[in-house]
């Protein structure tokens, strides 16, 4: 059986639009989601599977259930909104447009086509300081895309865009396969939200 070419594949473009509160000092960038045929809710970080919101669960609400409609493998949309814009949080991915090369969630599958316009989302965002990147291919994109030097993980680097002094983050994936537990997961994601929300 022949593989498909790469040309083949067909684009997808981004199925969210950007969620920006006006009082965000924090935007959070992924890589893209995955297929909709994985998804929880109509939101980011929508795959069941996925501790993003675990992480934050634990972290504001020593929870890691909190965000988690009872009795159901879903998570509740309308309480994430919630809290993230009374929080100031900021959420979209680094790619907008990627090819997705083998058919499943994982980033190192993902052929990003058209990256995001970083500097146009910050432009939204008056109050925003600093950026957090959850995984090896949103930072990969990033620091392309804005020359930033790439942090380790739990650290940031700093850069210049719309005419502010930048903190890039980068933090552990949410994703499973990232080897590590929530909690320690969450070690890292509220160190970096004590400084940015100080």
């Amino acid at each position: 059986m022949e593989s498909v070419s790469v040309t083949e594949i067909p684009v997808e473009k981004h199925p969210l639009e950007p969620f920006l509160p006006e009082n965000a000092r924090l935007l959070m960038l992924g890589s893209f989601p995955p297929q909709q045929k994985r998804w929880s809710m109509h939101f980011f970080y929508p795959n069941f599977t996925n501790d993003m919101w675990r992480i934050f669960g634990h972290i504001f609400f020593n929870d890691k259930n909190h965000f988690v409609v009872e009795g159901k493998k879903v998570f509740d949309k309308e309480k994430l909104v919630s809290f993230l814009k009374e929080k100031g949080v900021a959420l979209f991915d680094t790619a907008v447009e990627v090819k997705r090369l083998k058919d499943n969630a994982s980033d190192k599958f993902l052929e990003v086509v058209r990256h995001t316009d970083i500097e146009g989302l910050v432009r939204q965002l008056p109050l925003c300081h600093a950026i957090v990147t959850t995984g090896q291919k949103a930072t990969d994109t990033i620091c392309a895309a804005t020359g930033a030097a790439e942090p380790p993980v739990g650290g940031y680097t700093e850069f210049d865009m719309c005419g502010r002094r930048m903190r890039l983050y980068r933090m552990p994936s949410s994703s499973r396969a990232y080897p590590m537990s929530v909690e320690k997961k969450a070690e890292f994601y509220s160190a970096m939200f004590s400084e940015v929300f100080i």
